[in-house]
């Protein structure tokens, strides 16, 4: 049985994209140009291009008209690591990860806010509900390309202790935690991922080039770091479009990413 018309346009599309006929980014021919190109009606052209966005292949801008999604080669982020280390909330780990694998990291100058606790990061941090917090944000890049979200928050009380650089705008080069530790004497020991997705907010949505239809949600990671008392001493929300992000969470010993070749004593 032959398949029906609009597939079949969506099919020479299809083909004509991973030809690299038509290129990531690419505007399509307009709906009244397929039309007439096809020989087609309305409708059937729109079930094709339909077809198209649900494989994730061309996208639709209001005003603009549809577009050949960029493929975007996937970030690999290992949850798990050193416990009592940064714990994901440092440039200065994120910038390493990325260097190991030859790509280009990028980070936003960081944006510092005195904020009240909303009611998560309060339950999160051990604080009352209207306590302030210092917010510490900052948005990642991967190849220019926009790959992460992220912002940390500090109760007040450590910047009134002595740790005054968290109100600071400017980066801190060694990593907050070890600031921390240097300055109040409060030593990271471990943390806590809370994984949750969700769709994106409009700001997430712009700041990522997302499809506005909400189509590719998010990984929200709500990190959770203690002290050596099992107090809550920061809390670290990073978000991650599932377009470019995979994570892996090794357990005991495993090969490295890199060399995941086995060991010549590996049983046979």
């Amino acid at each position: 049985m032959a398949n029906p018309m609009y597939r079949q346009i969506a099919e020479d599309l299809r083909a004509q994209i991973e030809s690299g006929g038509l290129e990531p980014g690419q505007q399509l021919r307009t709906e009244l140009e397929l039309r007439d190109h096809y020989g087609a009606s309305r409708n059937t052209v729109r079930d094709a291009i339909k077809w198209l966005t649900n494989l994730g292949m061309v996208e639709t801008k209001p005003g603009q008209g549809t577009f050949v999604i960029q493929k975007i080669d996937p970030f690999v982020t290992t949850l798990t690591g050193d416990p009592t280390g940064p714990g994901g909330g440092e440039q200065s780990a994120y910038r390493s990860e990325v260097d190991k694998l030859d790509r280009t990291p990028d980070v936003s100058p960081v944006q510092v806010e005195i904020q009240e606790a909303s009611e998560d990061i309060a339950e999160a941090l051990a604080i009352a509900k209207d306590a302030e917090v210092i917010s510490r944000h900052e948005r990642r890049f991967i190849d220019r390309t926009p790959w992460s979200m992220q912002t940390s928050y500090y109760p007040v009380a450590f910047a009134d202790q002595g740790a005054e650089r968290l109100r600071s705008a400017r980066n801190i080069e060694e990593g907050t935690v070890q600031y921390i530790s240097e300055t109040l004497h409060i030593r990271q020991v471990g943390y806590r991922d809370l994984v949750t997705v969700r769709s994106p907010n409009t700001i997430e949505t712009e700041f990522f080039k997302l499809p506005p239809d909400g189509r590719v949600p998010l990984y929200e990671i709500l990190r959770t770091a203690f002290d050596g008392n099992g107090n809550p001493m920061r809390v670290t929300v990073t978000v991650y479009p599932s377009d470019r992000n995979q994570f892996i969470v090794n357990v005991g010993t495993v090969p490295d990413l890199k060399d995941p070749r086995p060991s010549s004593n590996t049983y046979q």
